[in-house]
């Protein structure tokens, strides 16, 4: 029901604004589209032109066929003349569809650049109430649907309506009776027209939101084949992926039933008309109204050039049904609210040498944040992190542990209260700073197509071979990087065997080698064994030193030496001190604490 409603809202009105925006959006293509339009109308030159000619030579031959008189050079100079117009036409259409075609794929290039710039600038929060396999069927599907209908409709429609202009012009001229005649199949068309397109349009637009729906089901479904194979759940998963599957193509099949109407009734209008030609042709020219065989013979010729750019256009005008469908898709995610704008650009912890001179002291001061509006997760939160310090973040799940360490990265907007770096409000600094100051092991890791030094170095400049040998040491890699084919060299992507814990190494490698003033550790040994566990402790001790870091865990154990331990429930802090503090007041902590151990 809810597609439904979604469908005939979009009826109501949404298609003239969205071609209105799609032929905004096209603008710097104009004269692409200016300069192809003077080759069809050269094109369409031609082939009016021709039945003229045609005509002559009918009667030429129809008048002088009984006493075998025919002069053939006359005919074969005309016939010399048709073939050249319709050389002439073909080479003038065929390098206006060049044109089209070349700069309705630069289109299609631009919006996919404009998605691509369009991801980095809008906030986390869209990617939370959006599938992964929509998002990319807009970047990929929609985007390609608007060039192939742009491409197909545009010089259709543009060659169609100069046919059109000009083939009604030359039929008054020859005869205006005859002319008249051809004139009756223009209501009929025109009716049909129009019940076909209302017929097909909303099941173009249902057709785009399925194909994003499905994309979403199959990126989703193809993602979790681990879990859908564990819990069996393979035939519960196909049922409702057919299920889905099955109302797409039913809504393709009526799209392209809709849509298919219109040439079927176009030639059946066209074949009419024929007969209409015909017969009053006979009569005028039995009735000896200035009409000639050539003349009936040229009308044959102008019925069809008549008939065939109605049909175009009504061909054209459903692909641009199809256009505004998938463009509604991509102009929605474009039109997408954005990150808040930067107070400013320039950095503001840089000493006179272009190093960063920060402290990092960080303060929470009454902050307040909701991910929905109406639904407040962290109430009043404030806290005060001198220089230096390693902070672990504890707390049940959903306590908002992860949702400080965003916010505090600005990945999200405070409701309210201030987040201060050194006394500066986060809010006054650009996010390149931010990001730039921190340090960040997810608990999610991600690897790239590319060598391990590629993944290891990302994005981090000035480090040498020797900075990255060293971290790898640091991060206990090294041997696993030895064993490697190239080792450091070796070609590597997310679907390589490497082991869910050896990718957890990876990203602290990397993080390690940027070598921030901040670090955020999220989980950041949750994928390690207790072994690996301990060696990595050991060098996360060693690059926090000095540094403050905010340290997210679970496994209690691993922050027994942090200088402060915030302890959160339901987005507030409930208890906080160093560990043997907390553990002395026997309360929320030390029950988390002594939990871990109830069953060893």
């Amino acid at each position: 029901m809810s597609m439904v409603r979604k469908v005939s809202a979009h009826r109501k009105g949404d298609t003239r604004e969205i071609l209105r925006k799609l032929v905004s959006s096209s603008r710097k293509y104009w004269p692409s589209f200016v300069v192809s339009t003077i080759l069809l109308l050269g094109s369409v030159v031609f082939v009016v032109i021709a039945p003229t000619y045609l005509k002559a030579m009918t009667d030429e031959i129809a008048d002088n066929a009984v006493s075998r008189t025919i002069d053939i050079p006359y005919v074969a100079k005309i016939g010399s003349l048709l073939a050249a117009f319709y050389v002439g036409s073909a080479l003038f259409g065929y390098a206006a569809n060049f044109i089209i075609t070349a700069a309705t794929q630069k289109y299609s290039r631009d919006l996919r650049e404009a998605i691509a710039a369009k991801i980095n600038r809008i906030p986390l929060r869209y990617f939370d109430s959006h599938a992964t396999g929509d998002t990319l069927s807009r970047l990929t599907n929609d985007v390609d649907q608007i060039a192939t209908s742009l491409q197909q409709a545009a010089g259709m429609l543009i060659q169609s309506l100069l046919t059109l202009a000009a083939v009604l012009i030359a039929m008054f001229v020859t005869s205006w009776r005859m002319a008249l005649t051809v004139m009756i199949s223009l209501p009929l068309m025109a009716l049909f027209m129009l019940m076909i397109l209302k017929l097909a349009q909303p099941q173009f637009i249902k057709r785009q939101e399925l194909i994003g729906k499905v994309d979403g089901v199959v990126e989703e479904n193809f993602s979790g084949q681990i879990v859908i194979k564990c819990f069996d759940a393979a035939e519960r998963v196909n049922t409702a992926f057919e299920k889905d599957n099955h109302q797409l193509q039913e809504t393709m099949v009526k799209a392209q039933f809709f849509g298919g109407l219109m040439m079927p009734i176009m030639n059946f209008i066209s074949y009419f008309v024929y007969a209409a030609v015909c017969i009053a042709g006979g009569l005028f020219l039995n009735a000896k109204l200035g009409v000639t065989m050539g003349t009936i013979t040229a009308f044959l010729v102008y019925v069809n050039l008549f008939q065939s750019p109605l049909s175009q256009i009504a061909q054209g005008l459903n692909t641009l049904q199809t256009a505004a469908a998938a463009s509604k898709r991509v102009f929605s995610f474009l039109n997408e609210g954005e990150l808040a704008p930067e107070k400013t650009s320039k950095r503001l912890f840089l000493d006179e040498n272009g190093h960063e001179s920060l402290k990092g002291a960080v303060d929470f001061e009454n902050v307040h944040f909701g991910y929905d509006e109406g639904r407040e997760i962290i109430h009043g939160f404030s806290c005060h992190v001198k220089p230096g310090s390693k902070v672990a973040i504890v707390g049940p799940t959903g306590a908002g542990k992860t949702t400080m360490v965003n916010l505090l990265m600005r990945f999200y907007e405070i409701n309210s209260g201030s987040i201060k770096i050194d006394g500066v409000p986060i809010k006054d600094m650009s996010r390149a700073e931010i990001h730039d100051i921190f340090g960040m092991v997810l608990q999610d890791t991600w690897m790239f197509e590319g060598s391990m030094r590629e993944n290891i170095v990302y994005n981090t400049e000035g480090r040498t071979k020797a900075d990255v040998q060293e971290v790898c040491q640091e991060a206990n890699i090294n041997h696993f990087i030895d064993v490697l084919p190239d080792g450091l060299d070796c070609h590597v992507d997310a679907g390589s065997n490497i082991s869910g814990g050896q990718k957890q190494l990876i990203t602290i490698a990397r993080a390690m080698l940027r070598r921030s003033p901040l670090m955020i550790l999220d989980e950041a040994t949750s994928n390690v064994d207790t072994r690996t566990e301990e060696l990595i402790q050991q060098a996360m001790d060693k690059l926090t030193k000095g540094r403050t870091s905010f340290v997210i865990a679970h496994r209690l154990s691993t922050i027994k030496n942090a200088d402060l331990i915030l302890v959160m429930n339901e987005g507030a802090i409930v208890e906080q001190g160093n560990h043997e503090t907390l553990m002395a007041k026997n309360g929320f902590y030390a029950s988390l604490y002594n939990s871990q151990f109830a069953f060893m």
